[in-house]
């Protein structure tokens, strides 16, 4: 049995387009921690993997986004203001997207971290305040969703267009390699 230890529907259909048959369950693990980017989303992963596999048992996977700038990680905004400050922080700038991951596997744990650079746009206070009135920076990372109106206010990425989503190609090789079945229906 696979099962994605997140409830992020971002996440639920990633895995979906190359593995058909997975469970989702949510973990409890509260989203907040310190320290380096890719420490922090690795040690976050963790957790939500190793809480729902005490829960339900077989193959777990736990993923975790961090946006960061100069070190400074940028979690989900806790309001509307909070994501027009994050915003025009990321305005014009090269930000890093470090996405950690955990799968629980037989007894073993796999973890890693995918970092891709993400550079926005120069954006004014009008497109800023367009953009946080779709409601679509609310539960992301940055304050921002690449796969939806937020493309908009990117200029160019380097690595992995996924991992910036929030499930890097790198999980799904992974479970390649670990003998789950990718491409098939």
């Amino acid at each position: 049995m696979l099962v994605l230890a997140s409830s992020s529907p971002r996440r639920r259909e990633i895995l979906s387009r190359f593995i058909g048959d997975f469970e989702v369950v949510p973990s409890n693990v509260e989203e907040r921690c310190s320290g380096k980017p890719e420490e922090c989303a690795v040690e976050l992963a963790r957790k939500k993997a190793r809480e729902v596999h005490s829960r339900v048992g077989g193959t777990v996977i736990g993923a975790d986004t961090v946006v960061s700038v100069e070190g400074k990680i940028l979690g989900k905004p806790k309001d509307e203001l909070e994501a027009c400050e994050m915003l025009k922080l990321l305005s014009g700038r090269v930000h890093r997207v470090t996405t950690g991951y955990c799968i629980v596997h037989g007894g073993k744990e796999m973890t890693g971290a995918v970092t891709t650079e993400v550079k926005f746009r120069e954006l004014d206070d009008e497109l800023i305040r367009a953009y946080v009135e779709t409601g679509e920076p609310m539960d992301k990372a940055g304050a921002y969703g690449i796969q939806g109106l937020g493309g908009l206010l990117v200029e160019w990425i380097r690595g992995d267009y996924y991992n910036v989503v929030g499930f890097p190609m790198e999980i799904i090789w992974k479970l390649r390699e670990l003998g789950f079945r990718v491409l098939s229906r």
